[in-house]
């Protein structure tokens, strides 16, 4: 089968536009990381329409795949590649992006720059390679345009911020493979047609990163790190998505849909059942005994079972033991055991019921864990946090360029001197004998710089 990238380039023939994501401010501090997709997926209203006319097409054949965007391009070529040319074009290209883009973008850094250069690089690719741009002679136009579309849709998903961003990207997919996700003579109701989706796309998420690596020429364990390049996976994951397999018949169809479809194929009606089954609670003796089944208890358990993902693991895994850590040393053993069946995802009615709390018991004590967790977050463990959120001392603490300027401005000069001291990572000890305060003095001083610093990155008027 040959692949067709979709939204790799502009034609010049087309007048029609992707569509773009809506552009709204990050949130702050995440409760889960980017690339391990929500166990509670964001439900937009067209799945339950796409739940009622399933009924009436399900013996149908695969929808026909949508147009191919404007920036599908052949990419065969009958004009031999010029490497060098290439390389001066991508240079080239980087510059005018950077350029164009700077008040967007955080901070000028080799995290930066890569990412900009990644995009350049495909685009002049791309370019090269169209016989309809080429012949055009209008070649630095379309890929500056390309270029554009490409930035937007990554700093669509970074204005987002990882959390919201991710639950946006899974929701647009589960759309896309919701008719597909079950054989069609199962009857699987809504919720288990959903947990189907949360399954399969564990398993795509794999595929997509593989593939970022290799088409990326990237390691094959790098992973993304800050928020511009998780922003930009997401990216390549919904472009990966949307790109057009060739079928016999000269019939097109969409990556993702061939990959449901597949996934629907390989699934027994014996699975099918128990995945509707699991869904709802044991009604009798009989179904009693079926949810005790070793069977049954495994298809539970991948419902909760969160997808252990590559690109920041490590350092969730850290946060989370130093969380813990954080919480026994406050003596706050009821918290931890609040955070460890909050990573379970169980809802706030099992909690209760496991930890005996009455509802104003559980009140008192979410406001308790929502306490610690913001003072290890801006206190305790500050550095380890906004260094898993790509919001570190050398990334302006998460703002882009205008942002970050504007926050400047508006510091007070003690809190601007303090800024500075701990960008030479300076102790605390070291950095009260320059100011001529105490430790305590420095740590609630910096407390203030980082509330006032979060307020500013999520702020829709900066």
């Amino acid at each position: 089968m040959n692949v067709e990238p979709v939204n790799s380039a502009s034609s010049p023939n087309s007048n029609d536009h992707p569509s773009q994501p809506t552009e709204i401010a990050s949130t702050g501090v995440p409760s889960s990381e980017l690339l391990k997709q929500p166990k509670s997926l964001k439900q937009p209203e067209s799945l339950k329409q796409l739940e009622q006319s399933e009924r009436s097409q399900r013996f149908e054949q695969p929808s026909q795949p949508t147009v191919l965007q404007p920036e599908t391009l052949a990419t065969s070529s009958n004009h031999a590649p010029d490497p060098l040319q290439d390389e001066n074009q991508t240079l080239t290209l980087v510059q005018q992006i950077l350029t164009e883009y700077q008040a967007e973008l955080p901070a000028l850094s080799a995290s930066v720059r890569a990412v900009v250069t990644r995009i350049a690089v495909e685009v002049v690719r791309i370019c090269s390679k169209s016989d309809r741009i080429y012949n055009s002679g209008e070649v630095q136009f379309w890929q500056m345009k390309l270029a554009r579309l490409r930035m937007q849709k990554c700093l669509n998903y970074y204005r987002l911020g990882s959390r919201q961003g991710r639950v946006e990207l899974m929701s647009h997919l589960s759309t896309m493979v919701y008719r597909h996700i079950a054989p069609h003579q199962s009857q699987l109701g809504f919720s288990a047609r959903y947990n189907a989706i949360e399954d399969f796309l564990q398993g795509f998420n794999v595929e997509v990163l593989k593939a970022f690596r290799r088409e990326n020429g990237l390691d094959a364990n790098y992973c993304p790190k800050t928020r511009l390049e998780l922003a930009e996976y997401m990216a390549f994951t919904e472009q990966y998505a949307k790109r057009h397999i060739l079928l016999p018949g000269q019939r097109k169809q969409q990556l993702i849909v061939l990959r449901a479809q597949g996934y629907a194929q390989r699934q027994p009606p014996e699975a099918v059942l128990d995945l509707e089954l699991a869904m709802d609670s044991a009604k009798g003796e009989e179904a009693e005994m079926h949810s005790r089944s070793a069977m049954m208890q495994q298809v539970r358990e991948q419902m909760v079972a969160e997808t252990v993902d590559p690109a920041d693991s490590v350092i969730r895994d850290r946060v989370i033991t130093e969380l813990i850590e954080y919480l026994e040393e406050q003596g706050q053993p009821d918290c931890v055991e609040y955070l460890i069946l909050k990573l379970k995802d169980l809802s706030a009615p099992e909690i209760d019921d496991l930890l005996g709390l009455s509802p104003r018991q559980r009140d008192y004590l979410q406001q308790r864990f929502k306490y610690h967790v913001e003072k290890f977050a801006r206190s305790h463990r500050w550095q380890l946090v906004h260094q898993w959120l790509g919001a570190d001392l050398d990334q302006n603490l998460g703002m882009t360029q205008q942002q970050w300027d504007l926050f400047l401005s508006r510091l007070t000069p003690d809190l601007q001197q303090l800024l500075q001291l701990k960008s030479k990572q300076l102790e605390d000890q070291e950095i009260a004998k320059i100011l001529k305060c105490t430790p305590v003095q420095v740590r609630k001083r910096w407390v203030k710089l980082l509330n006032l610093a979060w307020e500013a990155r999520n702020s829709s008027t900066v």
